[in-house]
């Protein structure tokens, strides 16, 4: 066998080839001002709200990375930057080896891309147009987008995604009043998965759902996701559901990711004092008397954020360092985290 028939079996090419979405020093600020004329009559100043904040990470073919955090910590902001709704102010988004921010908004490349993008939103609720039928619904994308060459080929498409969700043909004919919150639902899990995609953004999928509903709902995703490979982006504050789901968890603190590893590394040996925190809100029913960090104190207002690090006026191991100058990530172990003291034992204790 000659050289150029050898496969290549090296770790790092193999882990990059891997990679779907990858974020590279993404920061997105709005301008939160009052108008002129406001501004001039009080002598106010510009005001900007940096809503996500030097944020980089990779997402793996196949694996379900989740954010978690406070709300108003940058999580669907984020999001909605993944999915081209909101262009970052600085820094890269690559998707399957492109970079968006680079792309011309309606060039046929962007199209393609965008096709193998689609997020499922918050509330199934509102989210549906109240006044078209299930089959309008699903349709709608593949007819904008022109992605189907015929009326055969549309139903045939719109019959494979609901069979996908676990739902009858019956229900293309009714309106989404007509249904419960689990199955709207999946109705716009059927609408996302219409154009094929292969990277899937879900903001908050299950919150306004019944617990009883909120795990049919997510045992599906896991169940299409392994049935035709999907990669999932999961946005949530609850963390019992990102526990179920999550390969891989991210942290997110007023618009920062301040840790981030595998799950298990995560919820059995968080290393950043506000995962702690967030951890151990969770009510303890085995009682088992381990100690506990109550979180404290009140989120900062975004509009000016502490020096320093950001989360050292409510952190009970801040010392002076923390203060005065932000964190730069470590690795520890699978673990990346933006701690002074990450590789001490005093963010540990």
């Amino acid at each position: 066998m000659n050289d150029s028939a050898e496969i290549n079996t090296d770790p790092v090419i193999a882990r990059e080839a891997s990679i779907v979405i990858r974020a590279q020093n993404v920061s997105c600020t709005f301008d939160v001002s009052s108008s002129a004329l406001s501004r001039l009559l009080h002598g106010e100043a510009k005001q900007f709200v940096r809503a996500v904040d030097d944020v980089s990470f990779d997402i793996r073919r196949s694996e379900t990375l989740a954010l978690v955090g406070e709300s108003g910590c940058g999580k669907s902001t984020l999001a909605r930057l993944l999915a081209g709704l909101y262009t970052p102010t600085t820094g890269t988004i690559e998707a399957f080896g492109e970079d968006l921010t680079l792309l011309k908004e309606h060039s046929a490349r962007a199209r393609i891309l965008r096709n193998k993008i689609n997020m499922v939103f918050q509330d199934p609720y509102a989210s549906l147009n109240p006044r078209w039928k299930v089959r309008e619904i699903i349709a709608e994308p593949l007819i904008a987008q022109k992605l189907l060459p015929n009326k055969e080929a549309l139903e045939e498409r719109i019959d494979s995604v609901l069979k996908l969700v676990r739902l009858t043909p019956e229900t293309l004919s009714k309106f989404p009043h007509q249904f419960s919150g689990g199955q709207r639902q999946r109705i716009s899990i059927a609408r996302a998965l219409a154009q094929h995609p292969e990277f899937l953004i879900l903001d908050e999928p299950t919150s306004a759902l019944d617990v009883s509903v909120q795990a049919q709902v997510l045992n599906l995703m896991k169940s299409v996701q392994t049935e035709i490979g999907l990669t999932y982006l999961f946005i949530s504050h609850n963390l019992a559901v990102v526990h179920h789901i999550a390969d891989r968890v991210g942290v997110m603190y007023l618009g920062r990711l301040v840790e981030l590893g595998p799950k298990s590394d995560i919820f059995n040996a968080p290393k950043h004092p506000y995962t702690k925190m967030l951890l151990a809100s969770i009510p303890d029913l085995s009682m088992s008397g381990k100690k506990r960090i109550p979180i404290q104190g009140e989120v900062p207002s975004p509009l000016s954020p502490p020096k320093g690090c950001a989360f050292h006026p409510r952190c009970p191991y801040a010392q002076e360092i923390c203060r005065t100058t932000r964190p730069v990530d470590m690795l520890v172990g699978q673990t990346r985290i933006a701690c002074h003291f990450a590789q001490t034992s005093l963010s540990l204790s």
